[in-house]
């Protein structure tokens, strides 16, 4: 791979922009059509382009120039991104809805998300079209998937003190979310504790291992695992595949994977993979508007009826219609982000290799970047590479002092208000005996738009205020 450090001069190659200016010459820039009816969907893999036909540099750029141009938007993994020309089919779809609401919502929205379901389940290599299900984020499916455990528990299908085993590194909302429905209604819930830094995926499968042990003491049931493909912070790539097969030999009666950062971020096949369920964003690493994701339920998965015994938690007029059908229709509200998805597969297949490209791209440049942040600090990544995909986790310098949640907080924004950089933070607490030890950490994304200088911007940004003598103690909050 090229080094991705800043060229020595203006024509050198070396950024992952400028090698793809190599590969990608111009090529023409538009506005994609929307269609009016139903089409089919056929998903082969991209096929063989000249290199002439390849997505340039420069179009790249103007994809994204809505970004602001003074900051250094490495947090990808946040908030996504969402190209110009997807912006524009999108504002096309909007027009269509208010142009004419009863044509749309009557003869064209059903269709048309249909369209997008078949996009979707092509990509995941799903089995059958009921089992793709598009909601506005993974914590609607969330809600969804956790709802119907409660009902199982409140209706007498799970006995009470029957476990839900999650991992320690579950996003917040979904924690939240475990607590409305499964806490309250008499489920038990066990947290893996999940070390950081990371040395191995074995360190992770062992203790799942345990984590299921005492879910399953005294008699108890184990009724649902949920499980993490990317965590978010700290950002780790858990071994799914393994978790799942272990699921599947102790007895778990379901397994969730909460993939918020799965499609565009790891390969995502649902044959392999084998949950029962599977959620990811759109929006995040699949170039969608805010906000869409799918939901993925595997037809003989319903708890005591198949996936008609799943709901979305807002009740319309296709309730009892399947999950699917039900999640096409949730009120007046606006469908577009769910509506480009087809729109997005073409603009993904600009790039060379299409989505399987972009990713390998994207894991190349972050981890290099992250290296040449731990090379400049003295510091570590928080997990092997082998365990990152299109971010990483990179330890900052003990000196600057984070030493709890808050200061990691004020750090965030020190380095976004001072130093126009867009970072988030992580606080890990020191071991029982550790001293000296690094807890402060910084979680790096690399997307198509972004380019080596923006990392070289946080690495000077740190030194400086390693230099000054900077400690996040001397921050008001």
């Amino acid at each position: 791979m090229a080094s991705l450090s800043p060229p020595e001069e203006p024509a050198a190659a070396s950024s992952y922009h400028h090698r793809r200016s190599k590969r990608y010459p111009s090529s023409t820039n538009g506005v994609e059509s929307v269609p009016e009816k139903r089409h089919k969907i056929s998903l082969p893999p991209p096929p063989p382009q000249s290199i002439s036909n390849f997505i340039s540099s420069s179009e790249i750029e103007s994809e994204f120039s809505h970004h602001d141009p003074a900051v250094a938007r490495i947090n990808n993994g946040s908030f996504g991104c969402c190209p110009s020309s997807i912006i524009a089919v999108q504002r096309d779809w909007q027009l269509r809805f208010l142009r004419q609401p009863d044509r749309f919502f009557f003869d064209e929205l059903k269709p048309n998300i249909s369209a997008s379901r078949a996009v979707i389940k092509r990509l995941i290599n799903a089995e059958h079209d009921d089992e793709v299900s598009i909601v506005d984020n993974a914590t609607t499916a969330a809600a969804i998937v956790l709802q119907q455990t409660a009902w199982a528990f409140r209706e007498g299908r799970f006995d009470r003190g029957d476990a839900v085993v999650m991992l320690h590194y579950a996003f917040g909302s979904v924690k939240k979310s475990v607590e409305a429905y499964v806490s309250r209604s008499g489920g038990e819930v066990i947290e893996v504790q999940l070390p950081f830094p990371v040395i191995s995926a074995e360190e992770i499968i062992n203790r799942f291992r345990t984590g299921l042990e005492l879910g399953k003491a005294n008699g108890r049931r184990v009724r649902l695992a949920l499980i993490d493909h990317v965590t978010s912070m700290p950002s780790v790539v858990i071994p799914i595949k393994e978790l799942v097969k272990i699921c599947r030999e102790e007895g778990v009666d379901q397994v969730f994977v909460d993939a918020a950062h799965g499609i565009g971020c790891v390969d995502v096949d649902m044959k392999e993979i084998g949950a029962d369920f599977y959620t990811s964003n759109l929006h995040k690493w699949f170039f969608a508007p805010p906000s869409v994701a799918f939901l993925y339920c595997k037809r003989s998965s319903g708890v005591g009826g198949g996936n008609l015994n799943l709901h979305h938690p807002v009740v319309s007029h296709e309730y009892g219609n399947g999950l699917a059908v039900e999640s096409t229709w949730v009120g007046t509200r606006d469908y577009s982000a769910q509506l480009v998805v087809p729109s997005i597969l073409e603009f993904v297949n600009r790039f060379e290799g299409g989505i399987d490209g972009i990713k390998r791209r994207n894991h190349e440049s972050v981890v290099e970047m992250g290296q040449m942040l731990v090379k400049s600090w003295g510091t570590q990544l928080g997990c092997p590479v082998e365990m990152c995909a299109s971010m990483v986790m990179v330890g900052l310098p003990v000196c600057l002092g984070v030493l709890s949640e808050n200061d990691a907080v004020k750090l965030r924004n020190l380095l976004r208000e001072r130093f126009c950089i867009e970072i988030p933070t992580y606080f890990r607490p020191p071991g029982e005996g550790e001293t000296d030890s690094i807890t402060g950490y910084v979680r790096i994304s690399f997307q198509v738009y972004n380019k080596p200088e923006e990392y070289h911007r946080l690495k000077d940004a740190v030194n400086e205020l390693v230099r000054d003598g900077f400690k996040c103690s001397s921050l008001s909050d």
